[in-house]
């Protein structure tokens, strides 16, 4: 087995060891998980299918093996079902064991989100000679404006400024290796040339945006399950009121009729 796939093995393997914790209680989530994962996860691989047939990064076959889908390795097709899922599992650990704050405002929220969407957009549009920063940065942007759009109150939470935090302690690590290795490299034509360690700045942009994207499809995934199931609830309630018989009346619906 190659090492980047022995490395999303490492990445997936507690998160889904306690995912049955009494208190977090993870795989109740797996439906909304799942839910999350697929738009997400499809539009990263089809980015990642298309700047890699550009040229913009590169996978080393020595550590990563030979490409079997549209010219990625396996282990970069399991990146993007084990990070995922090892971040949101840490987003629920941090939901069972820290209250939430509000760290702002909605309406800071509503302005500052756009505001720095735009900031963002016009530096990628200035860097848009090198093929992966506009991007990486263009993703924080669009994270950023469906996030005031669909979900403010995602922004305004502490719960999720301490589940970047968090998750950006497993990316120093994970992508410490990938990139010092390296099982992947970089275009030097396609990125600034800045490093943190060993890994391109951009990929802390691409890093953020990609997390948000899950965080906010997760929680929505969350918030429509919830909303089926109270509507079952609630329906499965009105069905035994709409079929009890009238007070003091103990014949059935249909003997009543009768009569």
């Amino acid at each position: 087995m190659e090492l980047y796939t022995l490395i999303n093995v490492a990445v997936i393997a507690v998160p889904f060891a306690l995912s049955f914790d009494g208190r977090v209680a993870f795989y109740r989530r797996w439906p909304a998980l799942v839910s999350a994962m697929l738009p997400v996860s499809a539009a990263y691989l089809i980015w990642d299918v298309l700047v890699t047939a550009r040229g913009d990064w590169w996978f080393n076959k020595a550590y990563a093996g030979e490409p079997v889908l549209f010219g990625l390795p396996l282990g970069e097709i399991l990146f993007f079902v084990t990070v995922p899922y090892a971040c949101l599992f840490i987003y629920e650990v941090v939901g069972a064991y820290f209250r939430e704050r509000r760290v702002c405002s909605l309406r800071l929220v509503r302005v500052a989100g756009p505001t720095v969407s735009v900031m963002l957009l016009v530096v990628a549009a200035a860097l848009s000679s090198r093929a992966y920063t506009p991007l990486a940065l263009g993703s924080v942007a669009v994270f950023l404006l469906l996030a005031v759009m669909l979900d403010p109150a995602l922004l305004a939470s502490s719960q999720t400024w301490l589940f970047f935090g968090l998750s950006y302690l497993p990316f120093l690590l994970v992508n410490g290796i990938l990139t010092g290795l390296p099982i992947v490299g970089y275009n030097p034509e396609a990125i600034l040339g800045i490093r943190i360690l060993s890994i391109p700045l951009e990929d802390f942009f691409y890093n953020f945006g990609m997390l948000g994207l899950y965080l906010l499809a997760f929680r929505m995934a969350k918030a429509v399950i919830s909303m089926r199931a109270r509507v079952r609830v609630w329906a499965a309630i009105a069905g035994v009121d709409a079929g009890a018989p009238a007070s003091g009346d103990d014949r059935t619906g249909t003997e009543a009729v009768k009569q």
